[in-house]
């Protein structure tokens, strides 16, 4: 395991920017317990730094992950987040989307969010934002892109779709063979 370079950094909070903004302050400086990103192969891991240097113990061949896989890095140089991520950035989302319980089951088998299953939505979402779904119950499902804005998808017909699907808890099931490799 490596720390992340200055470029990869980069490409890293600027992802983590479009979904949790200023937030990755909160992420990085805990100053309780700190935190770190580290790469191993071309996966991003976020772990306690005391985490991190007892990895440094194993051999990188004999490692196969530690802490919270956040996501990869493709062989172009982008960052493309995991689900695995869902459970750190839905507490410190920007912008967050409550779709109704008819809307859940077909957006947890990789379907886009439509404006008939949303329940309700942050005020002032932009278009093209970082969005975290969440069920009624507040249970984080996923997270997304706005296709429209706050005030445009009011005036949307039901059919019509608010968020674009990046990632959600459904991939636990349908990708459990190559989730972790």
């Amino acid at each position: 395991m490596r720390p992340l370079t200055e470029e990869e950094t980069k490409v890293v909070f600027e992802k983590l920017a479009n979904y949790i903004g200023r937030n990755i302050a909160l992420l990085v400086s805990n100053p309780t317990v700190p935190h770190v990103f580290r790469v191993q192969k071309d996966r991003v891991y976020y772990m306690p730094d005391s985490i991190a240097k007892f990895a440094t113990s194993v051999a990188r061949k004999n490692l196969m992950s530690v802490g919270i896989c956040f996501g990869k890095f493709t062989k172009t140089g982008k960052f493309r987040l995991h689900i695995t991520s869902l459970s750190t950035l839905a507490p410190l989302a920007k912008y967050k989307v409550w779709i109704k319980a008819n809307g859940e089951m077909p957006f947890l088998y990789g379907n886009h969010v439509l404006k008939a299953h949303i329940g309700k939505m942050s005020d002032d979402i932009p278009e093209h934002a970082g969005v975290i779904v969440f069920g009624m119950n507040d249970t984080p499902l996923g997270f997304g892109v706005s296709a429209k804005s706050t005030i445009e998808a009011r005036n949307l017909q039901p059919t019509a779709i608010v968020v674009f699907r990046q990632g959600d808890i459904g991939e636990y099931l349908r990708d459990e063979d190559t989730l972790f490799t």
